[in-house]
């Protein structure tokens, strides 16, 4: 059981639930518009002086993901609002951003056969598909702007957990190449599947990754992108990582594997993140 939950921190790599807030923030029991089995991969945008989050829902009837929106003024109190996008395949992880004005989504689509991207007609309840980017069965897409091109990480054994493919173009819809030295990751699920938001610290390519071994949510790891460009790619892990783990008891007692965080004016860093409570692993 995948339940949603605020960490904070002064940096994105010393991150821990705050001592006066409660956490989960959302659990099943908030989603009103279906028989919720979990709630997951949250990603959050601040828009407007307020806190926008979309995650996974699991419908328990048809066992498919759907993404819903929860909304807060402080972070930390959340409201659940409704979904927000449904499709005849599974949804879920999804990657919301901000972009020349607007905002898009590119959830993991697996059912579709493509990586999706969709746009938001009416931020932040209605979206619609914009274009698919690349053909094939990809989990977690996650991708990040820097150095004038759009880098593009995604897991394309998403059953195993064991590789990591890159793509990059000039323009978000493409067209997508992918780089030379992809699969950056092959044979190893201790690093291979993305684990949210990448991040630009200190002018630096910060990628999370999934540690699935030896089960699915171990534990989230960190990795500082030293070299990327058209040619080369190189990457060293974080001394901090890994940079989530569970706790041994409560909401997150046996794994945590998403982490989206986002620096806030006062140089502090908050937030969500995911734990699942039971051994089941997904």
């Amino acid at each position: 059981m995948w339940s949603i939950g605020i960490y904070t921190g002064d940096s994105p790599f010393h991150l821990r639930a705050p001592a006066n807030k409660p956490n989960p923030v959302l659990n099943h029991t908030d989603v009103t518009d279906v028989s919720a089995e979990f709630v997951a991969d949250p990603f959050m945008l601040h828009h407007d002086g307020r806190w926008y989050m979309f995650f996974e829902v699991l419908d328990r009837e048809t066992q498919l993901g759907v993404i819903s929106l929860a909304t807060s003024e402080d972070g930390f109190n959340w409201t659940y609002q409704q979904i927000v996008l449904r499709e005849p395949f599974h949804l879920s992880y999804p990657y919301v951003f901000e972009w020349q004005g607007n905002h898009y989504m590119i959830p993991e689509t697996l059912g579709a056969s493509a990586i999706c991207l969709y746009k938001a007609d009416d931020f932040p309840t209605r979206w619609s598909l914009q274009q698919k980017l690349i053909d094939g069965a990809h989990a977690d897409p996650s991708l990040v702007r820097f150095a004038d091109l759009w880098w593009l990480f995604v897991c394309s054994t998403p059953y195993k957990h064991d590789t990591l493919r890159l793509y990059f173009a000039r323009d978000l819809v493409g067209p997508w190449k992918e780089h030379p030295r992809s699969p950056i990751v092959q044979g190893d699920k201790s690093r291979a599947r993305p684990a949210g938001r990448i991040l630009v610290v200190d002018g630096r390519v910060i990628r999370f990754a999934q540690d699935c071994f030896p089960h699915y949510g171990t534990h989230v790891r960190a990795f500082k992108i030293n070299e990327k460009t058209r040619a080369t790619y190189v990457e060293k892990e974080h001394p901090n990582s890994p940079v989530l783990s569970p706790s041994g008891q409560g909401w997150n007692a046996m794994g945590m594997h998403h982490v989206d965080a986002h620096r806030q004016d006062d140089g502090q860093w908050i937030a969500c993140v995911d734990g699942r409570l039971d051994v089941h692993l997904c």
